[in-house]
C-alpha cells in the first residue's frame, strides 16, 4: 500500500460503518489521519469502530443526515473538520421510472442528495474559517451514464456531480478543494437491494470484467483528500475499469 500523510488531519466519513466507506476510514486511519464516522445504523457504527479500534484514534456518531439540525449538531461535536468524505447512499431498488415508489424515488434523492448539501452547508463553513479542508464526494458512473431501471439512484449521482463542480468554483480561492469519485459498481451489501439482472447488466458494461474493489476506491479518495491534490477542483475522477466514456 503506498503511503499517503494524512498526519494530524480530522476526517468526517459518512456512512463509514461499512462498505466503501468502511474502507475509507480504514485507509484514512492508517495514513495517520483521526476518523470521525456519521452513520444513521448504530449497530454498524459500533460494528465498524470495534474492526477500526486499533488502527488510529476513530469515533462514531449517530446522524440523520437528511436532517439538517442533526449535522449541525454532529458539526459542532466534530469541531475541526479537515476532510469530509460524503460517502453514505442507498440504491432504493430497481425497477422501471414509472413504477417506482415516489417515497422510494424521493427517499434516494434526500440520502444521496440532500444529505451531502446538509454536510457540506455546516462543514464548509469550518473549513473556510480555517482556510483549509478537502471534500470528497462519492458519486457513481451510474450519475454520467443513467442506468435503466434505476433513475432515481442515477438522477441523485447525477445531482452530485453537480453539486462538486458548483461548489468547488465557489471555493476556489479559499483553500478547500472539492472532488468527486464516480466509480463502477463495487461488490458491497448495497448489491441486496438489486436484482440480478441489474447486477449482470452493470457487470457486462465493465471492460476489465470485474467489479471494483472498495480498497481501490479508498486509495483514490485517500489521494484526493491529501495536501498532495492542490490544484485540481470540482471535478470528476472515474473509477470504472474502462466503462467512463467521458
Amino acid at each position: 500500500m503506498n503511503q499517503i500523510d494524512l498526519k494530524g488531519r480530522r476526517a468526517v466519513v459518512t456512512g463509514g460503518a461499512q462498505g466503501i466507506g468502511h474502507a475509507i476510514a480504514e485507509r484514512m486511519l492508517r495514513s495517520g489521519a483521526e476518523v470521525v464516522i456519521w452513520d444513521a445504523d448504530a449497530d454498524a457504527i459500533e460494528k465498524g469502530l470495534s474492526a477500526l479500534a486499533t488502527l488510529g484514534k476513530v469515533s462514531g456518531h449517530v446522524v440523520e443526515l437528511t436532517d439538517d439540525e442533526a449535522v449541525g449538531a454532529a458539526t459542532g461535536v466534530a469541531g475541526r473538520v479537515d476532510i469530509l468524505v460524503n460517502n453514505a447512499g442507498i440504491t432504493g431498488g430497481n425497477a422501471t421510472t414509472w413504477e417506482l415508489d415516489p417515497a422510494v424515488w424521493r427517499r434516494v434523492i434526500e440520502v444521496n442528495l440532500v444529505a451531502p448539501y446538509l454536510t457540506c452547508r455546516h462543514v464548509v463553513p469550518v473549513m473556510r474559517k480555517a482556510g483549509y479542508g478537502r471534500i470528497v464526494n462519492i458519486a457513481s458512473v451510474a450519475g454520467k451514464e443513467g442506468n435503466p431501471n434505476a433513475s432515481h439512484y442515477s438522477a441523485s449521482k447525477a445531482g452530485l456531480i453537480a453539486l462538486t463542480k458548483s461548489l468547488g468554483k465557489e471555493l476556489a480561492t479559499q483553500g478547500v478543494i472539492v472532488n468527486a469519485i464516480a466509480p463502477a459498481v463495487a461488490r458491497t451489501a448495497m448489491f441486496e437491494s438489486m436484482t440480478q439482472a441489474h447486477i449482470d447488466y452493470m457487470l457486462g458494461k465493465i471492460p476489465m470484467g470485474r467489479f471494483v474493489e472498495v480498497q481501490e476506491i479508498a486509495a483514490m479518495a485517500a489521494w484526493l483528500a491529501s495536501e498532495d491534490c492542490s490544484f485540481t477542483t470540482g471535478s470528476v475522477f472515474d473509477i470504472s475499469g474502462g466503462r467512463a466514456t467521458y
